[in-house]
């Protein structure tokens, strides 16, 4: 894996991550996966910009999670309004 992170940097975050509380880590892994949800949902409107909000997140949940489980929202919601 290609990185523009040198390995003494890479180090001193290593030892810093180690450093931090539970608390801190929590937080950390919190925002790092909210960016990347943020980051996906975004380039899924870039390339998908003609589909309504709720087909955009059905096509976020079949690219994370796979096509059965976007079936399955898909089918839940629209039981869930009837």
């Amino acid at each position: 894996m290609k990185t523009d992170t040198t390995p003494e940097a890479a180090e001193v975050q290593i030892q810093l991550l180690r450093l931090a509380s539970p608390a801190r880590r929590f937080g950390l892994m919190c925002s790092l996966t909210s960016s990347a949800y943020s980051m996906a949902r975004r380039a899924i409107g870039q390339a998908h910009p003609s589909l309504a909000s709720r087909e955009r997140d059905l096509l976020f949940v079949e690219c994370h999670y796979g096509a059965a489980v976007a079936r399955k929202v898909r089918a839940y919601l629209k039981n869930r309004k009837s």
